[in-house]
């Protein structure tokens, strides 16, 4: 995690004035990555893309029976392999503030009021998720993009519960990238996504886990209510797969 010369007294201050809460949680979805400088974990684009697809109703139920999908929702699901590049179809839309990635084979394919969601059952749909799911929670809908986009669970409570103490207020997002991303593990059940961050100071990454639950790609809290790994600076980019932006 970075932390500037300001955390040496972040244990007198309230928590959710502590830097260190506002990277783990990613409740706004930025990041400090050096000099104190704050910067979006989006990507830098042209044009923004339309956003996805999809009815417009102010609530979903990601809730389908074992085996099947949410209402609406159908992707194709036959390439189980690897990611090697981005999807060909990718486009940016800005979300929150910031640019995210969709794509049309991957997901997400619908958005129901707040929530851009149906993601491809795939190793790449499970990218998409990590990418995708933790920008809402900058917006004042975080708590719906929660209760359907988090998977239940102790986790999800503790961030429910430091996330719900932080006033909603308008973020300036700098000119931080998302700049590509690590399949760490996959699963059908569950997989580990690195995010790779870019400033025009530094480059660090995070890891997301997403979870198969309940027909869709899901980001599954850690116990201590964080939604990713500790923010770390990264030297090379071996082994990533850039965005193409």
């Amino acid at each position: 995690m970075f932390r500037g010369r300001e955390s040496r007294d972040a244990e007198e201050q309230p928590f959710w004035q502590q830097m260190g809460w506002q990277l783990s949680a990613a409740f706004v979805a930025v990041a400090v990555i050096g000099g104190g400088t704050v910067v979006a974990l989006g990507a830098g684009t042209g044009d923004a893309a339309p956003a996805a697809a999809g009815p417009a109703g102010a609530t979903v139920r990601i809730d389908a029976a074992p085996g099947s999908r949410p209402e609406g929702c159908a992707t194709d699901d036959s390439s189980q392999s690897t990611p090697v590049r981005p999807p060909g179809d990718v486009t940016w839309s800005q979300l929150n503030g910031a640019p995210v990635p969709l794509s049309a084979s991957a997901g997400p394919t619908m958005t129901s009021g707040p929530i851009q969601w149906c993601f491809a059952h795939t190793p790449m749909g499970a990218v998409m998720a990590a990418n995708v799911i933790p920008r809402q929670m900058s917006g004042d809908s975080w708590a719906a993009v929660v209760d359907q986009q988090v998977v239940d669970g102790p986790g999800r409570d503790i961030f429910v519960a430091m996330r719900s103490s932080v006033p909603d207020s308008p973020v300036k997002y700098g000119g931080g990238l998302l700049a590509g991303f690590m399949l760490l593990a996959y699963s059908p059940e569950i997989a580990t996504v690195r995010v790779l961050i870019r400033s025009a100071q530094v480059q660090a990454a995070t890891d997301y886990t997403v979870a198969w639950s309940g027909g869709d790609w899901k980001i599954s809290a850690l116990a201590s209510g964080d939604l990713h790994t500790p923010i770390s600076p990264v030297s090379g980019l071996d082994g990533f797969i850039m965005w193409k932006v």
